[in-house]
């Protein structure tokens, strides 16, 4: 009887504990629009050995950078900032971070008109 209640317990923890942890990712991959300029973080910034793009966006007075997961969305867009001073976006996507560093997943960039 008591092995049968310590059971229900243990499972009734971690059927809340999965449920919780699957609540925060969701809440972590909500996605977000971020406006700045999008420059490449090997041609411009020469931070990284290979091209990647950065959005920069202006917070609180500070450059953010928000270094761009290589996907669809951000390499059909690399080829227009590539050795130029960037160009001026509407980028959505999830944000997260990575060693120390924002990433965004970008769905979607815009030119700002």
């Amino acid at each position: 009887m008591k092995t049968t209640k310590l059971f229900a317990i243990v499972a009734a923890a971690v059927v809340l504990a999965v449920s919780s942890s699957k609540l925060i990712a969701a809440d972590a991959a909500k996605e977000t629009t971020l406006s700045g300029n999008m420059v490449c973080a090997k041609c411009v910034l020469h931070e990284t050995k290979e091209c990647q793009n950065v959005l920069q966006v202006q917070q609180d007075g500070k450059t953010v950078n928000y270094y761009l997961a290589k996907n669809d969305a951000s390499d059909n867009f690399h080829d227009q900032i590539c050795g130029t001073k960037g160009e001026k976006v509407t980028a959505t996507g999830a944000v997260s971070e990575k060693d120390g560093k924002e990433v965004l997943t970008a769905t979607k960039i815009e030119p700002v008109k």
